[in-house]
């Protein structure tokens, strides 16, 4: 508050001055935007974040992903548990209602006076007091006329896949079996066709513990709030997520048809929150059953794709940008890939500014077309408005006029980066399938899918080479990536596969031996080049003692092997020696 005062002086002159009234020193702490909501609404909804934050580091020392979920679990937990004691004290006594998360170790109030807004604000434990903002799906563009029903599907492969060549991926037998990809989006229709199979929690009797959580608990469209079973309020949801997994017969729309899904919903009917946000990224860190209890981070998915953003005009705005941050960063710690979508703001340079796209933590995608043109509706970087400037988007995929699965059984062709998002997702599962010990090596991940994409070169936004402020490092390739994360195949890799398979010897002159283990009718043996391309192929019905491959024509160097028993699949790496 400023008041003004006047002085007579003895030679009568009158002078004035200011000065201002100390504020209290708790509003310091308070977003502007809640106390300005403070001033004229009797209740009000903040997000209380602690200032103890768990110390990850020791993560990047770890080798498995379950290795570094339980250390990033249990160390988040801890800090929680440790810092939250004096504000849901205070919070109980007081009969206030409010959700603490660990993920980001903060306390979500939905409702609350002034006078309880300045007794947290006071409380020592607490480093700020933030808007809960909102979120909203990228918008997207959906061609007109183009609803179908899974009878009229065309029996084709969509040109997305076709385009980046995840087919030629299937065809080395890698079709993102044994990996699990997550969604936060509208939510997902389980039962479509296209993607029933596929779901994690599908079964003789479905089973949506650990597979499904809504962190919509009021309103909820056409679903209703906290629905105990994958439901979409929206079309959004289910699109995306069979174009990372979705299929059915000749009628292929997802990039891994072989990898499992699991999801939760951020959104009520297009809308959320960053409580809603925290919740979802919480649950896939550790998945909880139904009554959000019993966590397992062992059953964290690999990749989570988020086809959203928050821009300032729903609530999103620099107050809450480093709890958001705090979120993907820790999620990335416990060996998670953070797939974001761009946005679709178009080719203002700059115009890419919205969480969660904006951080370094997030891997961001932008939208080309069947040309390999950037979409008109891309967002472009660099980004400005938050920490040091950097170039963005990270990588481009597919985004204009993507067609894939809806609520109804349907599908339908929509555009936007929300649409290229999940194909990145998709090739995530695709490198991990085709090399599991990548798994959890989020940074290794990323490097892959960035040095072989397609290069793209733009003269826009102040970037010419590659990356560049349109395209990133250029549109992604899945069979180069996959021949890549081949190539880290080592020794030792090949050495974990002698539960069906032992190959020998490695290195090797001319001629290798394989003996299988665990053996089944319709076992299969391939063995390719570093190129991709197969070498030699063998189906046995009846098991051999030895089967001798035979590579004294071909040159020196790496080659690779696949073995399949119709449950375990082996992936080994070879080196031949000599000439």
């Amino acid at each position: 508050m400023k008041k003004s005062y006047t002085l007579q002086v003895a030679a009568g002159i009158m002078l004035s001055f200011s000065a201002v009234a100390q504020a209290p020193a708790w509003k310091s702490k308070v977003d502007p935007v809640v106390l300005k909501k403070a001033e004229t609404q009797t209740t009000i909804e903040f997000v209380a974040v602690l200032k103890q934050q768990a110390d990850l580091s020791a993560a990047d020392n770890l080798e498995t992903k379950e290795q570094k979920g339980l250390f990033v679990y249990n160390s988040l937990k801890t800090a929680a548990q440790h810092s939250q004691g004096e504000i849901t004290e205070l919070l109980t006594k007081s009969n206030v209602s409010f959700r603490s998360f660990f993920v980001a170790n903060c306390v979500h109030v939905p409702s609350a006076d002034i006078k309880i807004l300045e007794a947290v604000a006071n409380l020592a434990s607490v480093e700020s007091i933030i808007e809960n903002g909102k979120y909203v799906t990228s918008k997207t563009f959906t061609a007109a006329n183009s609803l179908t029903n899974e009878a009229e599907a065309p029996a084709a492969i969509e040109w997305g896949i076709t385009k980046t060549k995840a087919d030629q991926v299937w065809t080395l037998g890698y079709k993102g079996k044994g990996v699990v990809v997550a969604g936060e989006d509208t939510g997902y229709e389980w039962t479509h066709p296209a993607i029933k199979n596929q779901y994690r929690g599908n079964g003789t009797t479905p089973d949506h513990n650990y597979n499904w959580h809504d962190a919509v608990h009021s309103g909820g469209g056409s679903c209703g709030p906290d629905k105990k079973e994958p439901c979409d309020d929206q079309q959004h949801g289910t699109h995306t997520m069979g174009t990372m997994v979705g299929g059915t017969g000749s009628n292929q729309i997802g990039m891994a048809p072989e990898a499992k899904w699991i999801g939760c919903r951020n959104m009520n009917d297009g809308v959320g929150t960053l409580t809603s946000y925290i919740e979802c990224f919480e649950f896939f860190l550790s998945p909880t059953d139904l009554t959000d209890k019993n966590p397992d981070p062992a059953k964290a998915p690999h990749v989570i794709n988020n086809s959203w953003g928050c821009p300032t005009s729903e609530g999103c705005n620099s107050s809450n940008f480093a709890t958001m941050e705090t979120v993907v960063n820790n999620l990335r710690a416990a060996g998670v890939v953070v797939v974001v979508s761009a946005g679709n703001d178009g080719a203002t340079c700059s115009i890419l500014n919205t969480p969660a796209a904006i951080f370094t933590g997030s891997f961001t995608v932008g939208s080309t077309t069947n040309s390999d043109a950037i979409s008109s509706f891309s967002s472009r970087g660099p980004v400005k408005n938050y920490g040091p400037q950097k170039i963005s988007p990270d990588i481009s995929a597919p985004g204009s006029n993507i067609r894939s699965c809806v609520p109804g059984g349907s599908y339908t062709s929509m555009s936007g980066t929300s649409m290229a998002g999940p194909h990145v997702a998709g090739l995530v599962a695709l490198v991990i399938s085709a090399n599991p010990g990548l798994a959890g090596k989020v940074a290794t991940i990323e490097d892959i899918i960035q040095k072989t994409a397609v290069k793209l070169s733009s003269t826009e936004c102040g970037s010419t080479g590659i990356p560049n402020n349109t395209f990133g490092h250029g549109r992604i390739d899945a069979l180069a990536a996959v021949n890549e994360a081949i190539k880290l195949l080592s020794v030792n890799d090949a050495d974990k596969t002698a539960s069906i398979v032992n190959a020998y010897p490695n290195p090797f002159e001319n001629t290798v031996s394989f003996e299988f283990k665990n053996w089944k009718a319709g076992t299969t043996l391939e063995v390719y080049s570093i190129t991709g391309a197969i070498i030699t192929s063998k189906t046995w019905e009846s098991i051999p003692a030895k089967y001798v491959v035979d590579l004294s024509t071909q040159a020196s160097g790496a080659y690779f092997y696949r073995v399949s028993n119709g449950s375990e699949t082996a992936n080994g790496k070879l080196f031949k020696v000599g000439e």
